[in-house]
């Protein structure tokens, strides 16, 4: 305990409980226990299965979900894939082809007690994967009246690279696994002649064909390139002949009920329609396995390209130990020690999910279909698009640290797909691609950043282009929007998220004013500079938040800043929660509030007002007050204390959502809303390790709290930057005193330029906080505005 703590410990310590009326701000994680250092190798601590299952504390999950509808998981996969993999091998237990309650088409929910087949590629998300392989045991039924099987839940295996449950109707177990290209189910049968393996193509259908006595082929008819970017294509190879097979269809469009609306017939080869499938019949000992391997592509021939690629082994345990090491070689890149089992198993199985997105399309040398639909040859490793709205907060600054070369590669594939439609590829609300390239650039990672440019400030100058409202936000500097008839809260769904997008456009157009100064265009950096501030129009004194505007710019009314919106004003979330969507300019926000003092006692409320909504946010889970670490828009709230001299209420902070909003349930999977590609886990992996970029666009890192002894990150340069966290535990929360390679270290966060040739961040942690550390107004990060 250094001096100055050890002047006000009890005054430190009444107030860090005061914070939160409800309960102590550091309350809620692991008891403080030192377990030995973890026996398992890093890629063992990893289970898949975190993120299916929802949290189940009633003070966590607010009001949702909606009557009628499940509450939200993380809706991550515990299938079998490679990092950034070009497919998966996937359990699917959610009948998405008649409806998805949740609102997004998930293919698993670890609640759900019955399977009805395995999905090996065809999409992202494997509720539209295609087709749907199922094993059944006797009696098969055509979808969409899927076979379905309970299974033992105590049978359920994930781990990175696999998959394995065993159906307990079917007496049959399914194992999974996948190369970058290729899906293998291995299924392991009972003695039966009646051991089915049936195949279809979902709802949409499609055209499949028996192409012999082990190979089956088909295409889908429906799917969207950026969505499936492995490929409608598919051919499914089986390791042994089946004995009999047979053909159908289910016509899904006709009414009525009964007998009558199926298309059935053995032996014929060839089917087309809803729900177009094969059946194939094996006659098994018991114990006998049948392996299929399952490959995509954008013709025939790519499909079977692809299922004869050089590393496309038919040998499924071969696979599997090639799966297992190529996530251990990932893993080991980052090794912690101290913590509990729980944690480190948490932090292992979010990292894990934190490579969900981007997923490759061609490797260097390989044919791929570009958005012109016309065959090319990948100069690199080519990737599909980045989800910027969620991944680009947080995850594709963790892909900078262990991947640049991956982040090169992904930043000359989204370019070239720029250059194919004429815009950068963005999503939702914001136009985020500047944060991946100014970041990148930021962080020393080597491209031709004049290149890019020009499609970069398109995007922010064309009202064509991808920026909806452009040409409102660049006349007036905001975008209004419409009120409907009669009241609009509870919200009302619809609208242009005004409010959201106008502070979404004004973060990027920082990053692009920094992105043009550096290419010495000045002018542009000036415009860019202007519109950066635009987020200030929007601010409404008289409450204290940012508010939507009619055209005619008056205040909408009424305004409850604690009601979720959709589309309305804000964009899935509440004023609350929009507030801090200013990361670009932390200190221009706090002018706004009244200065530092005005800007905590804001902070404080935000984490402490109990969230009483009459409005329902799907995946607004994961509360902490007004706080909601289950969506996008305000994740970063926790670690904006270190702007305003109390980074010890980020420590505390920290390590409750650690605790309490991950694995809190009684599965141990539970995730806060959802994980969006890998956004909610990269959220947790960078937090564990002890620090978080809150603008991705810019090098600093703001540190919080490590829950782990020892961190030690291998950069993707081959240096080390280390973490060291001396009396760490979850009581000793606080940084009592910080050195940095060795020299003290005051600041309550560090830059890229500070650790990328190797470095040691030291910490000294303590029960009590150090109200002194960090607090010095020359201590805060970079911001935009001067105080």
């Amino acid at each position: 305990m250094n001096s100055s703590m050890a002047r006000v410990p009890r005054r430190a310590l009444v107030i860090a409980l005061s914070l939160i009326a409800v309960g102590s701000i550091g309350a809620g994680y692991a008891k403080d226990t030192k377990p030995a250092a973890a026996a398992k190798s890093s890629v063992d601590e990893a289970n898949p299965l975190v993120g299916t299952a929802p949290l189940d504390n009633q003070a966590f999950i607010g009001n949702s979900p909606p009557p009628g509808e499940p509450l939200y998981t993380g809706m991550t996969t515990p299938g079998a894939s490679l990092p950034e993999s070009a497919t998966e091998a996937a359990p699917v237990n959610i009948n998405a082809d008649l409806s998805f309650a949740t609102g997004v088409p998930v293919a698993y929910d670890y609640r759900r007690p019955a399977m009805i087949g395995f999905s090996g590629g065809g999409s992202t998300y494997g509720a539209r994967g295609a087709p749907i392989v199922m094993p059944v045991v006797g009696d098969w039924t055509v979808p969409p009246d899927y076979m379905t099987s309970y299974y033992d839940k105590s049978t359920e295996k994930a781990s990175p690279g696999y998959y394995a449950v065993d159906l307990a109707t079917f007496h049959t177990k399914v194992e999974l696994t996948a190369t970058q290209w290729t899906s293998l189910m291995r299924f392991t049968f009972p003695e039966s002649q009646r051991s089915n393996v049936v195949i279809n193509l979902r709802r949409a259908g499609g055209d499949v064909e028996v192409v012999d006595d082990h190979t089956v082929r088909g295409v889908a008819t429906a799917g969207r390139r950026d969505r499936d970017a492995d490929g409608p294509f598919f051919v499914a190879e089986f390791s042994r002949p089946f004995a009999s097979f047979g053909t159908f269809h289910s016509e899904v469009t006709a009414k009525g009920e009964g007998l009558g609306h199926e298309d059935i017939q053995a032996g014929r080869r060839q089917v087309s329609g809803d729900y177009a499938g094969a059946y194939l019949t094996f006659h098994t000992k018991a114990g006998e396995q049948v392996v299929v391997r399952i490959a995509h592509g954008h013709s025939a021939a790519e499909a079977d390209q692809r299922l004869k690629a050089q590393d496309s082994d038919t040998d499924f345990d071969s696979v599997h130990a090639k799966a297992r090491a190529k996530w251990a070689e990932l893993f080991d890149r980052i090794q912690v020690t101290g913590g509990t089992p729980k944690q480190r198993m948490l932090f292992y199985s979010t990292l894990y999910h934190s490579f969900a997105s981007p997923r490759m399309i061609a490797r260097k040398g390989e044919h791929y279909t570009d958005s012109d639909g016309k065959d090319q040859v990948a100069a690199y490793d080519h990737y599909g698009p980045v989800p910027y709205w969620d991944t680009g907060r947080n995850q594709i600054a963790l892909l900078m640290l262990l991947q640049p070369a991956v982040v090169q590669d992904i930043m000359r594939s989204e370019m070239d797909r720029a250059h194919e439609r004429g815009y950068m590829n963005t999503s939702f609300h914001g136009d985020h691609a500047v944060f991946l390239y100014d970041g990148a650039w930021q962080r020393g990672i080597d491209f031709d950043y004049a290149a890019v440019y020009d499609v970069l400030r398109k995007n922010a100058t064309d009202p064509r282009g991808p920026r909806g409202y452009l040409a409102e936000y660049d006349k007036q500097g905001w975008i209004s929007d419409i009120v409907p008839e009669g009241n609009p809260s509870p919200p009302y769904a619809g609208g242009k998220a005004g409010v959201a997008t106008t502070l979404e456009y004004a973060w990027d157009d920082h990053a692009l004013a920094d992105f043009a100064r550096r290419l010495g265009k000045t002018d542009d950096a000036d415009m860019f500079e202007r519109r950066a501030s635009n987020y200030r129009n929007v601010f409404d004194k008289s409450t204290g938040f940012f508010r939507g505007r009619t055209d005619d710019g008056k205040w909408i009314s009424p305004f409850d800043p604690g009601e979720p919106y959709y589309n309305f004003m804000m964009k899935e979330g509440s004023g609350w929660s929009t507030l801090w969507l200013v990361p670009h300019d932390v200190q221009g926000l706090m002018n706004l509030l009244g200065g530092r003092d005005a800007f905590n006692a804001k902070l404080d409320a935000f984490f402490s007002t109990p969230y009483t909504a009459k409005g329902i946010c799907r995946d607004c889970t994961g509360l902490i007050g007004q706080y909601v670490q289950g969506n996008q828009p305000d994740q970063h709230a926790a670690y904006l204390y270190a702007w305003s001299g109390q980074p010890w209420k980020t420590q505390a902070l920290t390590r409750r959502i650690l605790a309490d909003l991950y694995g809190s349930d009684a599965t141990g999977y539970g995730y806060p809303g959802m994980d969006d590609q890998g956004s909610t886990s990269s959220w947790y992996a960078l937090s564990a390790m002890g620090f978080y970029p809150v603008d991705p666009s810019r090098p600093e890192y703001i540190i919080g709290s490590p829950i782990f002894d020892h961190v030690r990150l291998r950069l993707g340069n081959g240096k080390v930057f280390e973490i060291v966290a001396r009396n760490n535990s979850a009581k000793n929360q606080y940084i009592q005193s910080a050195t940095l390679n060795g020299k003290p270290w005051t600041k309550p966060w560090f830059s890229h330029a500070d650790i990328v040739n190797g470095a040691t961040l030291e910490l000294t942690m303590g029960p009590e906080p150090n109200m002194s550390w960090g607090a010095a107004p020359a201590d805060a990060p970079p911001s935009m505005s001067k105080p």
